[in-house]
C-alpha cells in the first residue's frame, strides 16, 4: 500500500461545463426551494404583474430559512466544546439536496440526522490535487472489513488516509452499492432528473463538484452514510434502514479535503416515496490528539496515515 509518484493535478471546468451548471443550479436549489413551496399556497393572483410578482418573490426571501449559515461562525446549537470561532461550514441538507466545500486539514466534519431517515452519499477528493480521490474498494480490501464504523479510515487510490470515523452513533453504512441513477429513479419514481422532484445521487454529486470546480469524470463510487447494508450467507444484499433518530458521523481530515455530498433514498430502499430527511453538516478546526488512538489501531491503517504524513512533511496535504 506504498504511495507512487503523484497524479497529475486536474479541474474540469470549462465553459461548456460552467454552462450547464449554470442551468442546473438556476433551475434546482432543493432546500430553498422546498421551503419556499410551503410559505404561500395562494399566489397565483398576487403574481399577475411585474410589480406584485417582485414584491411577492422580495416577501418570500425575507420568510426562508437559509440552508447555509453565513457566517459559519454565527452557527448555533454547535457540538460540545466547540467554539463558533472554529467553525467553517454550517449546512442543512433536506432531502433530495446537496452540499460541497472545501475544508481544511485537521477539520471535524459532523453529520447530523436528527430525525433518523437521511442517507448521505460521500465523495472527497485531495484538495491539492484531485486527481487523487476516495477509493472505495481499497477502503474496504485494505481493512478487511466492508462494515465501516468508528476508527475506520476511508483511503484513496494513492493508498493514503483521506478521512477517518471518529466518532459513530449510526453503525450503519454502506460500502457496496454506490448512489442511485438518473435511470433508476426515472423507473422507480417517475422522474429521475436533477431539476425534478426525485434527483439521484450521481447527478447531485455532479453538480456539487461542480460548485468545486470539477466535473463528472471526478464523480468516482461513493459511500452511503446512515442506511447500512448486510451481504446474506446466499451473498444476496439487504438494507438496514429503518428510521433512528438522532444519530451522528464525525469524519477528522486527514488532508485538506474536497467534500461532496448528497441526501437521497438509499439504491435498495424500496418504497414508493422518495424519502430523505435534512441532515445538518457541521466542520469544525480541530486539534490532533497525540497520541492518536486510530493509528496504531491496525498494521493497515498505520500505513496508511504514514503515507499521508510523508505528503504533510512535504508540504502537499
Amino acid at each position: 500500500m506504498n504511495s507512487s509518484a503523484e497524479p497529475l493535478p486536474r479541474r474540469h471546468l470549462n465553459r461548456h461545463t460552467t454552462a450547464s451548471f449554470d442551468a442546473l443550479s438556476k433551475a434546482r436549489d432543493p432546500p430553498t426551494r422546498r421551503r419556499e413551496a410551503t410559505l404561500d399556497t395562494d399566489a397565483t393572483n398576487s403574481t399577475a404583474t411585474l410589480g406584485a410578482a417582485q414584491a411577492h418573490a422580495r416577501a418570500q426571501a425575507g420568510a426562508t430559512v437559509a440552508p447555509v449559515t453565513v457566517p459559519a461562525t454565527a452557527a448555533v446549537g454547535l457540538p460540545d466544546g466547540v467554539a463558533p470561532a472554529d467553525i467553517v461550514w454550517d449546512e442543512v441538507i433536506e432531502g433530495g439536496g446537496y452540499a460541497s466545500r472545501s475544508i481544511p486539514e485537521g477539520s471535524v466534519v459532523r453529520l447530523a440526522d436528527a430525525d433518523g431517515d437521511a442517507c448521505v452519499q460521500l465523495l472527497v477528493l485531495r484538495s491539492a490535487n484531485p486527481a487523487e480521490r476516495l477509493n472505495v474498494a481499497d477502503t474496504v480490501k485494505v481493512q478487511w472489513q466492508a462494515y465501516l464504523g468508528r476508527g475506520a479510515v476511508l483511503l484513496s487510490d494513492m493508498g493514503r488516509a483521506m478521512l477517518t470515523l471518529v466518532e459513530d452513533t449510526s453503525e450503519r453504512h454502506d460500502c457496496l452499492c454506490g448512489g442511485s441513477t438518473a435511470a433508476g429513479n426515472a423507473a422507480r419514481y417517475g422522474d429521475g432528473s436533477p431539476s425534478g422532484p426525485t434527483p439521484s445521487a450521481r447527478d447531485l454529486l455532479v453538480l456539487g463538484a461542480m460548485k468545486l470546480g470539477l466535473g463528472r469524470v471526478d464523480v468516482g463510487p461513493n459511500v452511503n452514510l446512515f442506511k447500512g447494508v448486510r451481504v446474506d450467507e446466499d451473498g444476496s444484499l439487504h438494507l438496514e434502514g429503518e428510521p433512528v433518530p438522532g444519530r451522528i458521523v464525525d469524519l477528522r481530515a486527514e488532508m485538506g479535503l474536497d467534500v461532496v455530498l448528497s441526501n437521497v433514498p438509499h439504491p435498495l430502499d424500496g418504497r414508493a416515496e422518495y424519502t430523505a430527511t435534512p441532515v445538518r453538516v457541521t466542520a469544525w478546526r480541530a486539534r490532533r490528539p497525540d497520541p492518536d488512538p486510530f493509528r496504531a489501531s491496525s498494521p493497515e491503517r498505520a500505513r496508511a496515515y504514514l503515507n499521508t504524513d510523508e505528503l504533510r512533511l512535504a508540504g502537499s496535504a
